[in-house]
């Protein structure tokens, strides 16, 4: 059974720092993309990173690149999104989903940050940065 969990967020200041942690479980991680999405108040969801299975593409959204990094351990089932030089904009709840080759699926080694590719997604965790 497939199941991911985001954990990790919490309320951080203006330039300050925080890391999601997606927990996984019920497929190989190392063989599926992942990709992280946020929603702001009164806002759609949007891709913020994808990272590829098997070694393959890492991709961030223009609002966070050299900002937020995506690493794995997939020895530990995880997933971490690194997010540093915060600011009120990046206020919103954080989603973890893989692709798990439904009839969306991007094939690897490339990924994208469209909503439709996932399959399986976590409940979410809050993130507020206050200005």
């Amino acid at each position: 059974q497939v199941h991911l969990v985001e954990s990790g967020g919490g309320l951080a200041q203006s330039g300050g720092s925080l890391t999601l942690s997606c927990e996984t479980s019920g497929f190989d991680l190392e063989s599926r993309t992942i990709g992280w999405f946020r929603q702001a108040p009164g806002k759609e969801r949007e891709g913020v990173s994808c990272s590829a299975g098997r070694a393959g593409n890492l991709v961030y959204a223009d609002s966070v690149k050299g900002r937020f990094t995506v690493s794995r351990d997939n020895a530990k089932n995880r997933v971490y999104l690194q997010m540093t030089s915060l600011k009120p904009d990046d206020t919103g709840i954080y989603y973890c989903a893989v692709d798990t080759g439904g009839p969306m699926s991007v094939a690897m080694p490339g990924c994208l940050m469209k909503e439709r590719v996932y399959d399986y997604w976590g409940p979410g965790a809050q993130v507020t940065v206050s200005s």
